[in-house]
């Protein structure tokens, strides 16, 4: 869990500079100034993925509700009604799957698979309802259909929807 912000911010400085990863979603030259505050006072929301000692993916989730994204960040009215579908009328006690990542050259060893076993312990064991994760990617999209996640469709910003109960 965790790690030193500096070290992480190192690791996602070099995953910006692949030129594969310019310009999508999440990676810029420096972590948001935004995340960088919420992982200073909340440093138990960084997920780190190591193989000898060296970063290999990282997560970051946060608290979530089927009104509000986080605090003071209301969502629009398709979005929470596809949550009210899939959290099955949870409202409050649900968690975001903000980002997950994992370099390519480790994917397919299973580091995926285990972490999503982790995660879903560690989140039920804090006794949260359910996990939510918003998905483009191809791999992403697989992975959580391959483990059984109820499915919806943001068509207007083109994601997928996932939703882990428990």
């Amino acid at each position: 869990m965790g790690c030193d912000l500096n070290e992480f911010k190192r690791y996602y400085k070099e995953l910006a500079r692949d030129k594969k990863w310019q310009g999508t979603f999440g990676f810029t030259e420096e972590l948001d100034t935004g995340w960088e505050r919420v992982l200073v006072e909340n440093p138990f929301l960084l997920l780190v993925l190591r193989e000898n000692d060296k970063i290999i993916g990282h997560a970051i989730w946060h608290e979530t509700g089927i009104d509000e994204h986080r605090k003071g960040d209301p969502r629009d009215r398709d979005d929470r009604e596809i949550l009210k579908k899939l959290c099955g009328g949870k409202k409050d006690s649900i968690v975001e799957l903000h980002e997950l990542w994992l370099r390519k050259k480790h994917r397919g060893k299973g580091y995926g698979k285990r972490f999503f076993e982790f995660f879903k312990d560690f989140i039920k064991k804090k006794k949260y309802d359910c996990i939510v994760y918003y998905a483009d990617h191809p791999a992403a999209i697989a992975t959580c259909r391959k483990r059984g996640w109820r499915e919806g469709f943001l068509a207007e910003k083109n994601w997928h929807v996932f939703c882990r109960s428990f």
